[in-house]
């Protein structure tokens, strides 16, 4: 089996991004596709040199020689924000990023409007604030809804009147100021000079599909309305594989963390674990920590349709943090499938868990009891934020080892 799909089954953050660095280190992988989300993905990879970067739309395995990225159709694209992560990356030595990038003609575009549009509807919920990353991918896909042939897409960017004409529109319907327009049509204009702009996504090689966010947080199987405009689960990338068969990797930390509000069952404050990467800001809030939830990583599987290994990572924290343990069972309202689209069902159940009390074991072996509790096999344990801390069990998945000529 030539490629893997990278899932998150928490809220996000469980550490995609070092897990796919992980693959593109040890394996024969061309591709490294991103099917989901936008610029507020936040994927950090620590080299062993120390060079660090947080990956928002570039593959995190873009520090690896020859791995490329592609951007596809299920994307939402910020030109801007991907040329500032761009001249970061070339400042730790990548200085090839652009040539090894494609993007779908077909993705959209999220804009200064979006994010201003964005910003301002989260501000205005005031004490009900949703959690948004604040950056108008949501917006983007919104729009698209209302606008279906009236959305700026990637492929507009290399057709200036077209793009003028559809940014102008979309300044005016959200009813935001912004940049002048001309200035965004000259940066993507730009753009479109830069980067490879395609007709769909060509499978050359071993691809590596990378998730954004988490299933936790899936537009139609998370707690509405603490959600993400996006698919989280593997259905878009299997999509794009069009019946090619792929590993589903499924990704989880020894303990389950949410960025801004929604339901966290398992939330202890008093546990003594941090996380640089993710500190609060002002728009998804205070990074919030608990206990590791069995209940809800169960009902991530489900939605998804089951993985065939697990990546867990944060053992290392585990093994230094004795109060940490697992939940297994609630006192309380359990999440349960339901028909995909019904948001009022999924609202009813966020409503209902808020009451929900965890049942709390200790663990001895975090390996064993994940996988025990998730009917799941571990196939890679981190113990570090390093490709060099990850281990691959006998269970890895089937992909070519990378070749070191």
């Amino acid at each position: 089996m030539r490629h893997v799909i990278v899932v998150d089954l928490g809220y996000g953050d469980c550490g995609k991004g070092t897990v796919v660095d992980h693959l593109c280190a040890t394996r024969d992988v061309h591709t490294v596709v991103r099917f989901n989300g936008g610029a507020q993905a936040a994927h950090t990879v620590v080299l062993g040199d120390g060079r660090k970067h947080t990956f928002a739309q570039f593959g995190s395995g873009t520090f690896r020689p020859g791995v490329r990225t592609h951007l596809s159709r299920f994307m939402v694209v910020d030109p801007l924000a991907l040329a500032a992560e761009a001249d970061h990356l070339v400042g730790l030595g990548v200085h090839d990023v652009w040539s090894r990038l494609t993007v779908d003609r077909a993705a959209l575009l999220s804009t200064p409007y979006h994010r201003e549009a964005n910003r301002a509807k989260e501000i205005a919920r005031g004490a009900d604030r949703h959690g948004s990353c604040g950056m108008g991918v949501g917006e983007a896909m919104a729009y698209a809804l209302r606008h279906p042939d009236d959305a700026p897409r990637a492929g507009d960017c290399a057709d200036p009147p077209l793009l003028r004409a559809k940014l102008r529109r979309l300044r005016e319907a959200l009813g935001v100021d912004g940049p002048p327009v001309d200035a965004c049509v000259e940066a993507y204009t730009a753009f479109a000079a830069t980067v490879s702009i395609v007709d769909g996504l060509r499978i050359e090689g071993p691809c590596v599909f990378e998730g954004a966010q988490g299933v936790l947080l899936d537009e139609w199987h998370g707690f509405h309305p603490y959600t993400t405009w996006s698919t989280t689960t593997f259905a878009n990338a299997e999509t794009l594989l069009a019946g090619e068969p792929a590993y589903r990797l499924g990704v989880l930390r020894t303990f389950t963390t949410r960025h801004g509000a929604g339901p966290l069952v398992t939330e202890d404050p008093s546990l003594p674990v941090t996380d640089p990467n993710n500190p609060a800001n002002p728009w998804q809030g205070a990074f919030r920590v608990g206990h590791f939830d069995a209940v809800a990583h169960r009902y991530a599987l489900d939605v998804c349709g089951g993985v065939d290994g697990l990546a867990l990572t944060h053992l290392d924290t585990a093994a230094s943090t004795p109060d940490l343990r697992m939940c297994v069972d609630y006192d309380g309202v359990k999440p349960t499938r339901g028909p995909t689209g019904d948001l009022d069902r999924q609202e009813r159940l966020t409503r209902a868990m808020s009451s929900s009390r965890p049942r709390l074991v200790t663990v001895d072996d975090w390996t064993a009891a994940v996988e025990e509790q998730l009917s799941a096999p571990v196939v890679l344990e981190s113990h570090g934020p390093r490709a060099e801390d990850k281990t691959s069990t006998d269970s890895a998945p089937p992909v070519a080892a990378r070749v070191t000529c």
